[in-house]
């Protein structure tokens, strides 16, 4: 019997399927909820990208940006995503929906909180603010998965 290399990475989401559908059942209804609470699903894919950027996450970054490329959202916007906050490219709304992303991402010091949340109501209702907090934790969930697993990008033809 061979026995794996050390560094040889497990497909959790293979070797544990159970968790990893509730996982995905919870991305389905968190998809319903950006709908019923009226977020674009372009708004979704930014969110999605940015997490994705933050927490390095090569796999989902590849999937997600074609994704909000077919949602709507513009290369343009996809190239300077790392700097959005030095660009006009997007809405108030999405910039609040982005730093509330990041801050749930991150989550900094309580101040730092405290200022993006605020900021957050003042641009978003209530369910959209809650959506979007679970909109970065679930693709936060998904880059650790796809990290910790070491899911490849496979090179596209285009």
């Amino acid at each position: 019997m061979q026995t794996p290399a050390a560094d040889a990475r497990i497909w959790i989401d293979k070797q544990s399927p159970e968790p990893f559908r509730a996982l995905n059942s919870v991305a389905l209804a968190v998809r319903t909820a950006a709908a019923a609470a009226g977020l674009d699903r372009s708004l979704v894919e930014l969110v999605n990208v940015r997490v994705s950027q933050i927490n390095g996450c090569a796999y989902c970054l590849d999937l997600h940006s074609q994704a909000a490329l077919k949602a709507g959202v513009t290369r343009q916007q996809l190239d300077v995503l790392p700097a959005w906050r030095r660009t006009e490219l997007f809405t108030p709304s999405e910039c609040a929906a982005l730093a509330l992303a990041e801050t749930t991402a991150t989550l900094p010091d309580e101040d730092t909180l405290q200022r993006v949340y605020a900021h957050a109501r003042k641009q978003l209702s209530d369910e959209q603010v809650s959506v979007i907090v679970w909109v970065a934790t679930t693709i936060g969930a998904f880059n650790r998965v796809s990290i910790m697993s070491r899911h490849p990008v496979r090179e596209r033809k285009e």
